[in-house]
């Protein structure tokens, strides 16, 4: 038996890897699990539900939530397979966005998280015409439930989901996917069952993962690197594990003990200026080891490394690295990167401490992985995105003498189209079908693919030569005093940065220094804080080119995020959103 279509999955898992525990989430301390045959099951209640409420194939019904669940399976399968079409939102959707996306769609129902969300439809409701009705996940008092729309399947029902299933075609719309990148401009990516499922066994090919593992998933499902990876493991018949709260995630990352999961850079970033807070509180003995383990482990190469740095990293193992792996539950194989761009010092850091961390690289429109860093020997490096997927084709446009273009792709992972934008679908394609990423990248080591900028966001200065704002913010970002950071000068004499601060590190830096600690409003303007930051931007001057010299720079206190909108839901910055709501401040640096 094989799957061609996105709700075959878990008949294909049913026939060749039936489990106890094929999905599971936590409800209050307990763990609520689902067998494959029970997952079936709700996924054709949820079918009978829909039929019955009346809606047809083509008709669009909309989620938005925070966190991935069993439930939102059931829903996304339980609709694909009567020929409904989901269009997953993020929870962060602003409510101008969430007017244009349900009436682009004409959504006929919306299932929301919770009472926030829910209020948030509610303010704007009557500018949905097409909107019937909102169910919720949570149970709210006086609101209709997710549960309604289960309805245990009669003879009639079952005979109707096998007639539009056989009808419907790998090649027919599976789900509309809203993306504004970094720029804001919304676009519906259609994605077909052929996309997704293509992009699914291609990554089966090389992922290392079985029915005997257990997975873990804690991002949102209205991603698509997040939802795909979950079908894999629905695929390859792994227990996968949903993680509602990320507050308490070493505990249940303990209880569960995972072999696989994915994360965002942002996430590895939060974890690592963790892990360097908890060595600082330490002491004696144990700070110092610690800071060698890490000094050891960023120093780390996956392909040549002297003795003596294996020797240095197999003794931190012994003492330190090993009680960072029990943390998450000591079976950790791999850690997938997708999203962003991983710093080369935190891969090698995790790399080597043993949890295997991947990284990868794609995009809504190809469904999304179009490179993915390998487990076996050779197989990976640090600073890469990795080899091309089986299936999917690059080809880098026009190379400069460095050997950098814009990365171009094909393959059957790539999108439909956008959602009634003719002429933004023939803009994102070349004249011979090649799908235009948008991304700058080059080949190195004869295999791997480098990411080095956004097109959009590379630009000239007025001698005419290029920056690249991507790599120069990276370097910046290896200082533990810079959370986040962003470069400008498009238009302008010279190169500037917008800075913020990592405030943990800068609060114990000031504490050192007999700085008296307010606030992180107040801390930016302080003149002994502005003269450490451009102490650090002077050490890395000295590494950039003349042309990149960053010769002004401007601390921000508020962290770029989703909540505040300058951020999108995998937390990359928006730098149009950015540049428009500092626009003062990058002017002052200018004046």
């Amino acid at each position: 038996m094989d799957f061609q279509r996105l709700f075959d999955i878990f008949p294909y898992q049913q026939a060749k890897y039936p489990n106890k525990i094929a999905l599971a989430t936590k409800k209050g301390l307990q763990w609520e699990t689902y067998s494959t045959e029970a997952c079936v099951e709700q996924i054709n209640c949820i079918s009978a539900g829909f039929l019955q409420l009346g809606l047809l194939r083509g008709d669009k019904v909309v989620i938005i939530s925070y966190q991935g669940s069993p439930v939102w399976n059931f829903l996304d399968m339980g609709m694909q397979q009567i020929g409904v079409i989901l269009v997953p939102i993020h929870a962060n959707v602003t409510e101008r966005e969430l007017i244009y996306i349900l009436s682009e769609v004409a959504a006929k129902y919306c299932i929301v998280q919770n009472r926030e969300l829910l209020q948030k439809i509610y303010r704007i409701k009557s500018n949905v015409l097409p909107l019937k009705k909102v169910f919720t996940l949570e149970r709210l008092p006086d609101e209709a439930h997710w549960s309604e729309l289960s309805v245990t399947p009669n003879a009639r029902h079952l005979e109707e989901i096998q007639t539009i299933k056989a009808a419907i075609h790998e090649d027919d719309l599976a789900t509309i996917i809203y993306t504004s990148g970094t720029t804001g401009k919304l676009k519906g990516v259609m994605l077909s069952h052929k996309n997704i499922v293509s992009n699914i066994k291609s990554v089966l090919t090389i992922l290392p993962i079985n029915c005997d593992k257990v997975t873990v998933s804690f991002l949102p499902l209205s991603h698509i690197f997040e939802r795909m990876v979950t079908y894999t493991y629905m695929a390859a018949g792994s227990s996968l594990y949903y993680i509602p709260r990320v507050d308490n995630i070493l505990d249940d990352l303990q209880d569960i003990r995972p072999h696989y999961f994915t994360v965002v850079p942002r996430l590895l970033e939060k974890a690592y200026h963790a892990l360097v807070h908890r060595v600082e509180h330490t002491e004696g003995w144990k700070r110092s080891l610690s800071r060698w383990a890490i000094r050891a482990a960023e120093r780390y190469s996956e392909n040549k490394l002297s003795i003596w740095n294996w020797w240095q990293v197999q003794i931190c193992d012994l003492l330190v690295y090993r009680r960072w792996r029990r943390m998450t539950g000591n079976r950790i194989e791999g850690i997938i990167v997708g999203a962003a761009a991983l710093q080369p010092r935190l891969s090698k850091l995790f790399n080597a401490a043993g949890f295997n961390v991947r990284e990868g690289y794609g995009l809504t429109e190809t469904a999304p992985v179009v490179t993915l860093n390998r487990f076996e020997p050779n197989g990976w490096r640090s600073g890469t995105v990795g080899m091309v997927l089986p299936s999917v084709q690059i080809a880098i446009h026009q190379p400069n003498e460095t050997g950098e273009g814009e990365i171009l792709v094909k393959g059957e992972n790539v999108m439909l189209g956008y959602y009634q934008q003719s002429e933004a679908t023939l803009e994102a394609f070349t004249s011979d079908g090649w799908f235009k990423t948008g991304d700058v990248g080059k080949i190195v080591y004869q295999r791997f693919l480098q990411i080095t900028d956004r097109k959009k966001a590379i630009f000239s200065t007025p001698s005419g030569k290029s920056i690249a704002p991507q790599p120069i913010e990276q370097l910046l970002t290896t200082s533990p005093f810079i959370q986040q950071c962003m470069v400008v000068g498009f238009n302008r004499p010279y190169t500037a940065v917008l800075i913020v601060p990592n405030f943990q590190h800068l609060q114990r830096w000031c504490a050192s220094q007999a700085i008296q600690w307010s606030s992180p409003a107040f801390m930016v303007i302080h003149p002994k804080v502005e003269a450490h930051y451009q102490q650090l931007l002077n050490h890395f001057n000295t590494t950039l080119q003349s042309h990149e010299v960053l010769q002004a720079f401007h601390l921000l206190h508020e962290e770029w995020s989703a909540e505040n909108g300058t951020a999108n839901s995998i937390l990359k910055p928006k730098r149009e959103v950015i540049e428009a709501r500092w626009a003062k401040e990058i002017e002052e640096m200018y004046a």
